[in-house]
């Protein structure tokens, strides 16, 4: 067969006809037959308006919108599906993860801690990279959490309504004055960890490991004198909790501890189960306890077998 200019141009079409049917046509006919997951509902006026301010402030080149396979390591609870982003165009699955994934955003936190955090990050999240939205007005903000608190759909309508549970309780505990507010937050914390002392004695390493993780993760709420008059305060009801007013009242390394670990849903006390290895915890709870609230329970019994290492 010659290379004639006839030759060149048939073939330069059948390549073409055949790159458009794998790339566009046949993906394009399989995802009309995508059905909606078991997650899926359509969103509501405003969650829509804050997707359109998502998209116009860039957040999707720096957060995601999607848990495969290979996530698990990062804490993820579900694998994403097709059926999930039906109502999604353009679909913001994002590239790189310069931020946490948001896939399934919605209820991880209570509004009031979204709020801080669009207005500067920090507040919230000392180490943040992301840049600050007070330039927002008050309506986009909430427009642009409603979208937040909607990612996730049906599972993020099961954790916001969770949040609004605790929050009423959380608020209600607060007002009734601090000895109900601490009976309250000491109450929900099982029996076995209240009982249970901070296994690592309270020595120099771990103090300045202590302090770095405070500085790190709890400066921004709880302030640098643990007084929760952090920049983060004014802007969050229940404001973030005084560990001064701690000492005397019951305080232990397992409350602490429990409480760092799984947070307080309803508050903006968040968890931190996924991001702290179990020393650190333990580290900043020993650092808590001797500098704000005074009262330390660090190595004490009753103790198990020493780690080889402490």
């Amino acid at each position: 067969m010659k290379m004639t200019p006839m030759a060149i141009v048939a073939g330069s079409l059948l390549i073409l006809i055949a790159v458009t049917l794998v790339v566009v046509i046949l993906p394009y006919a399989d995802t009309n037959k995508t059905i909606p997951s078991d997650l899926y509902r359509t969103r509501t006026a405003m969650e829509e308006q804050g997707r359109k301010l998502y998209i116009a402030n860039g957040c999707v080149y720096c957060h995601t919108q999607s848990i495969r396979a290979v996530d698990w390591g990062m804490g993820a609870e579900r694998i994403a599906q097709a059926g999930d982003y039906l109502q999604d165009l353009p679909i913001l699955l994002g590239s790189q993860r310069t931020g946490p994934d948001l896939s399934q955003q919605g209820g991880e936190h209570p509004d009031d801690w979204h709020l801080a955090h669009f207005i500067n990050p920090r507040f919230t999240r000392p180490l943040s990279v992301m840049p600050p939205f007070r330039f927002l007005s008050d309506p986009e903000i909430e427009s642009l959490t409603a979208y937040v608190q909607s990612l996730g759909l049906k599972h993020a309508d099961l954790r916001m309504a969770r949040q609004k549970k605790w929050k009423e309780e959380a608020i209600r505990a607060y007002e009734a004055g601090i000895e109900e507010n601490v009976a309250w937050l000491h109450k929900h914390v099982p029996q076995g960890w209240q009982d249970l002392p901070t296994p690592y004695a309270a020595a120099e390493a771990s103090l300045a490991r202590g302090e770095k993780v405070y500085q790190d993760f709890c400066l921004g709420c709880h302030g640098p004198v643990g007084d929760g008059m952090g920049p983060a305060q004014p802007y969050i009801y229940p404001p973030p909790l005084n560990f001064t007013i701690l000492n005397g009242r019951g305080i232990s390394g397992g409350i602490i501890y429990y409480q760092i670990m799984n947070g307080i849903t309803g508050t903006a006390m968040p968890y931190f189960k996924r991001e702290l290895e179990s020393e650190k915890i333990w580290d900043v709870g020993n650092y808590i306890a001797k500098y704000f609230i005074n009262d330390i329970d660090a190595d004490m019994e009753p103790k198990g077998i020493d780690a080889s290492y402490e």
